[in-house]
């Protein structure tokens, strides 16, 4: 059987199943404290046999409906930026988006990017019709990747989880299928094995 997922174009960006061979790539990049500092699911340090198990079980997770979970890489050069991924709930028709950029590349409007050609996917190709997201409080940026691609502020969790030993306050974030518009961005290309 082959690999069903999909890669994403967009003007600066491909989005594309993740490979073993970035196994040291996402080690380094995700093992970043500040990265993982930012993100409830990245563990720090984050050991690369860890990296190749996550690597590994992606392909069954879309298979089996659980997640779409891609690499966000340069267009060009091919180089790792970060993650961005879907945890969808069919039953619900709706998923959570998550990702990470690597420290390096933040505030260069990759994870706008990214976040747009990942939820006009879900929406267009899954036939989702909720994707929300949440942010910790005090991660801004995050929250303006959200604004950004059309999402409202859709409620505030206090203490909603423990994230490396702290509680921590979580701002929800959501949109329909109906509220998605066109960004300032070019046309999202979608490539299927």
């Amino acid at each position: 059987m082959t690999d069903q997922r999909p890669t994403i174009i967009t003007q600066r960006l491909c989005l594309r199943p993740f490979r073993l061979s970035d196994a040291a790539d996402v080690t380094r990049l995700a093992g970043d404290e500040r990265v993982a500092a930012t993100t409830l699911n990245l563990p720090h340090p984050y050991p690369e046999v860890l990296a190749n198990q996550w690597i590994a079980s992606q392909e069954d997770n879309f298979t089996t409906r659980k997640s779409l979970v891609l690499a966000i890489c340069h267009r060009i050069d091919g180089y790792l930026i970060g993650a961005i991924g879907l945890t969808i709930k069919h039953e619900l028709d709706n998923a959570e988006l998550g990702y990470w950029i690597s420290a390096e590349f933040w505030n260069s409007g990759y994870a706008t990017e990214a976040a747009y050609a990942m939820t006009k996917f879900g929406f267009e190709n899954l036939y989702l019709h909720k994707i929300f997201a949440h942010y910790f409080a005090g991660n801004d940026s995050s929250g303006r990747v959200m604004q950004k691609i059309g999402m409202k502020e859709e409620g505030f969790l206090r203490q909603h989880v423990k994230h490396h030993g702290h509680y921590a306050d979580l701002h929800l974030y959501g949109f329909l299928q109906a509220d998605l518009v066109q960004p300032p961005l070019t046309p999202v290309e979608i490539l299927f094995p």
